[in-house]
């Protein structure tokens, strides 16, 4: 997989991002559209991997204050899942964050994908909360 970054709007990337996170949260997960596009993608890094050229697995990053990161909007194309594409993405963010000099990585996660994030190194913080009529709950990365 090639994993393809770009901050803001105005590329190519951001358009392959958008529109995975249109098939998988606004098409299939049922999300409001104007609470998915919540109007600060232009303040944000976004990632795309691509399998032959074609866009499989997004994220976005929301730097925060303290050296901080937010993974945000992890989405994978339904006919991509299960191949450990969304799994290379995330470790691919965090390699960058570590290189510069970040001091925490964290997410929301739908509880639903919790198990597959613990996988990954993160670690559940606080009670579970709803956002956009999915229950989520904050966690963060603890290198092993």
């Amino acid at each position: 997989m090639e994993i393809r970054m770009a901050w803001g709007k105005l590329n190519p990337v951001y358009q392959d991002a958008l529109q995975i996170r249109k098939d998988v949260f606004i098409a299939e997960q049922e999300i409001d559209p104007q609470v998915e596009l919540d109007g600060t993608d232009e303040d944000k890094m976004h990632y795309v991997g691509y399998v032959d050229d074609q866009p499989v697995t997004t994220a976005r990053i929301d730097m925060l204050a303290g050296n901080r990161v937010k993974i945000q909007r992890v989405a994978t194309e339904k006919t991509a899942r299960h191949h450990g594409y969304a799994g290379e993405l995330i470790k691919q963010i965090i390699v960058d964050a570590k290189k510069s000099d970040v001091t925490r990585v964290e997410l929301d996660a739908q509880l639903t994908a919790m198990a597959f994030y613990r996988e990954l190194g993160f670690e559940p913080i606080g009670e579970s909360f709803e956002e956009a009529g999915i229950q989520h709950r904050t966690a963060r990365y603890v290198e092993k």
